[in-house]
């Protein structure tokens, strides 16, 4: 810059009564401008948040419906007093649901945590094909799984029910819990294992003081996965249910053949009810074990 521009910039400061712009101000200056328009990736943002969520806002405006149809005719509670009144299949399904979501999630989180540290932890001949093994249930389509495990069942004789949907639900839900704890496990700093047996901890201590608590936010993560993955699954349960082990997906299918009924809108907006507390309490939960 020669003195002919650097008197320029000088008088130009001076007469608008400012320091001469700089890089920093530059860039301030566009975040404002920015701020008044909507650039490509935030309307690309609004019209995905719209596509994701107007069907459950459709959903929920005709759980108050006082018709079956999709006319409007009227706000009505009729659908929650039949759902909460007169619903005790559907809510025999539900409960069977929740019951084997938590009861297979629970149990695919305990093995998978420790499947995940054995493998993170030790050295063995076969430990790349135990990796290996573990991801087929998670890749192979679930219809392979299904009938896979139909076959199966029929071979040993074990009649099909709710043990049968609680086997199949905790292999495929192993493998989630599995990456989910070995991803956490890849971030850790074994050193703190060898300070806490070099001040005397043995082998099940450190692994129950040091490791898991450590671990604890993929294992939460993981059984959260579980417990969704096993609420939502219609294909394999399809194929490992028997008489009077209906699942609420199974009872939904069943449900509209003949219709959709508002009832399952209302047990819908139940759902999502208590989704988002269980997440909100969750959420706070991991935050009290992450400042821990």
């Amino acid at each position: 810059m020669n003195i002919k521009n650097i008197v320029h910039e000088v008088v130009t400061s001076i007469k608008i009564g400012q320091p001469a712009p700089n890089e920093a101000s530059k860039h301030a200056r566009r975040a404002i401008r920015r701020r008044h328009n909507f650039s490509l990736s935030q309307m690309i943002f609004i019209a995905t948040i719209i596509f994701l969520f107007l069907p459950l806002f459709v959903l929920v405006l005709y759980s108050f419906n006082s018709s079956k149809g999709m006319n409007w005719t009227g706000f009505s509670l009729v659908w929650y007093e039949e759902l909460f009144f007169n619903s005790r299949n559907l809510w025999h399904s539900f409960w069977n649901s929740i019951f084997i979501a938590v009861t297979s999630a629970a149990t695919a989180t305990v093995v998978g945590t420790l499947g995940a540290i054995g493998v993170n932890w030790y050295r063995f001949r076969l430990r790349n094909y135990v990796q290996t093994v573990s991801f087929l249930p998670m890749i192979l389509p679930e219809i392979i799984i299904g009938v896979s495990l139909s076959i199966f069942f029929a071979g040993i004789k074990l009649k099909l029910g709710l043990l049968t949907i609680f086997i199949a639900h905790t292999t495929f839900n192993l493998p989630f819990v599995f990456l989910m704890v070995m991803a956490r496990l890849d971030e850790f700093d074994f050193s703190i294992i060898e300070a806490a047996r070099d001040l005397g901890a043995n082998e099940l201590q450190a692994l129950l003081k040091v490791t898991i608590p450590i671990c604890m936010p993929g294992v939460v993560s993981g059984f959260l996965t579980a417990v969704t993955i096993s609420l939502e699954d219609f294909v394999i349960t399809f194929f490992v249910a028997g008489a009077g082990s209906s699942t609420l997906p199974l009872y939904i299918y069943s449900a509209i053949r003949f219709g959709v009924s508002p009832v399952i809108n209302a047990l819908s907006v139940v759902m999502i009810l208590g989704t988002v507390i269980l997440t909100y309490l969750l959420r706070n939960f991991l935050k009290y074990i992450a400042a821990k």
